[in-house]
């Protein structure tokens, strides 16, 4: 599955990579690997990938450069996929939820966690005990503000980025 992705900056990575050794037998993702999710590109299964990315940039044309701002530590208790709890960095951005609701028009959201259920997020970990989750997230960090001036189209089964637009596209 591929998915339009954001890099994540590496000094909130680093904080992610950090926190997440605060959650023992969670499974946090490798340095490098950390991405926020903007939408799952859903394509037909006999429908190349060079297909996929063309009808995205058609509808990224014209996107500008946008804030993101991370500003808490929160959990999903129960998610929809994969293990849990969720623990993550809280995203808040009007021009990124309205870049979601725009590939919704294009590419169906996937249940429970696109459409209305789209949630932005950084992934800190993954399972573990849901009381170190709860501990963790009654922390205080300083919210860190971001451009974002470049999306990635990402390969969840190679876990990698494949290409790049810059924006304002």
């Amino acid at each position: 599955m591929y998915s339009l992705n954001i890099p994540v900056p590496g000094q909130i990575a680093r904080h992610a990579c950090d926190l997440a050794r605060e959650l023992p037998n969670a499974h946090a993702r490798p340095r490098g690997s950390h991405t926020l999710g903007v939408k799952r590109l859903v394509n037909q299964a006999d429908e190349p990938y060079s297909r996929l990315e063309a009808k995205t940039r058609e509808l990224l044309a014209g996107q500008p450069a946008f804030e993101t701002r991370i500003t808490s530590i929160e959990y999903f208790a129960d998610a929809p996929t994969g293990s849990s709890p969720v623990v993550h960095f809280h995203v808040e951005s009007a021009e990124l939820e309205r870049l979601h609701q725009r590939l919704t028009t294009r590419f169906d959201p996937v249940d429970e966690i696109e459409g209305k259920g789209y949630s932005p997020h950084i992934t800190i970990a993954r399972g573990g005990s849901l009381e170190r989750a709860k501990n963790l997230v009654s922390r205080e960090i300083e919210a860190v503000t971001w451009t974002v001036d470049e999306l990635i189209f990402w390969d969840s089964k190679r876990n990698q980025s494949v290409s790049s637009v810059s924006l304002p596209a």
